[in-house]
């Protein structure tokens, strides 16, 4: 298991997760554009969205609608954008979508940036905001 994805998904690497199922794994970007900035990665390696099956998509799906509710819940953005990229834009080599929570008079191009020097979360914040999207999650119906 070379694959950074793959490791993330399946517990591999040490990371902050706040939901998974069988199929999919949903952990907080470790650089995050905003607090609540979510990975959604299949936990079987596929490398592109039209290699999905249809449990793993219909999975990414249902998760990314759990997410984004969580995330309006606690942070009330005035948007969410979620996206994915794929190819030679996909630093991990596997499928994974971003769910990001946004506000006004944000310039969204930064998300793009090479520069993460101005995202980097420590360790606790992260953990900090694992709980809290942790228990909005159970508290949803």
């Amino acid at each position: 298991m070379n694959c950074l994805g793959c490791k993330l998904a399946n517990k591999k690497e040490d990371t902050s997760i706040v939901y998974e199922d069988t199929y999919v794994c949903c952990v907080l970007d470790h650089s995050p554009y905003n607090e609540g900035h979510v990975l959604i990665l299949p936990k079987a390696h596929f490398r592109f969205f039209d290699e999905l099956d249809e449990h793993t998509a219909a999975s990414l799906v249902e998760a990314t609608k759990k997410v984004s509710k969580v995330i309006r819940e606690l942070y009330r953005p005035d948007g969410i954008t979620i996206c994915q990229n794929g190819g030679a834009f996909d630093e991990l080599t596997h499928f994974h979508m971003h769910v990001v929570p946004r506000y006004e008079g944000q310039n969204f191009a930064k998300f793009y940036s090479e520069d993460e020097t101005n995202y980097i979360e420590d360790r606790c914040k992260l953990e900090a905001t694992k709980r809290k999207m942790e228990k909005t999650l159970l508290e949803l119906p």
